[in-house]
């Protein structure tokens, strides 16, 4: 897939332990995916590096802090609103006690913290997550079994 330019945007699976943060998505009418589960993350704004992009969100919407080393994986795949452009897509990880540190910002309904194999189960997500957290899976293996959380 072509990567060149600027990404469109970056989201987040965040895991809080062994735990995915998700936010529900407000229910109004114009725009993408209205009242569907979804990853922290969102639009680029002006030369922002995905990773950038990505922090910034986290923090707007969840009022945390990612760090680099926090990120297990990384990829780039086609925006599903616009297939000319690509989002970036990362997986990370933080301890669990770090939902206690939640402060929801004013996107959303409401955040909620699932099993990995829940959420993609979910019938009220954005769709294309299933394939994006099943491509890390294929890559990775998942979760690391020893990484302290």
């Amino acid at each position: 897939m072509e990567t060149t330019g600027h990404h469109q945007g970056a989201k987040v699976a965040l895991f809080l332990g062994r735990k995915l943060v998700s936010i529900l998505r407000d229910d109004l009418a114009h725009i993408h995916y209205p009242n569907l589960w979804d990853l922290p993350g969102g639009g680029r704004e002006g030369d922002e590096t995905p990773f950038q992009t990505v922090s910034r969100e986290l923090h707007e919407e969840l009022g945390l802090t990612l760090s680099e080393d926090a990120v297990l994986w990384q990829s780039a795949f086609r925006s599903s609103t616009d297939p000319r452009l690509w989002n970036a897509f990362f997986v990370a990880q933080m301890p669990a006690v770090m939902a206690s540190r939640i402060v929801f910002g004013d996107e959303g309904q409401r955040w909620a913290l699932f099993d990995l194999d829940t959420f993609v189960g979910l019938r009220d997500r954005v769709p294309s997550y299933g394939a994006r957290l099943a491509a890390w899976q294929a890559d990775t293996g998942g979760l690391p079994d020893d990484r302290p959380i």
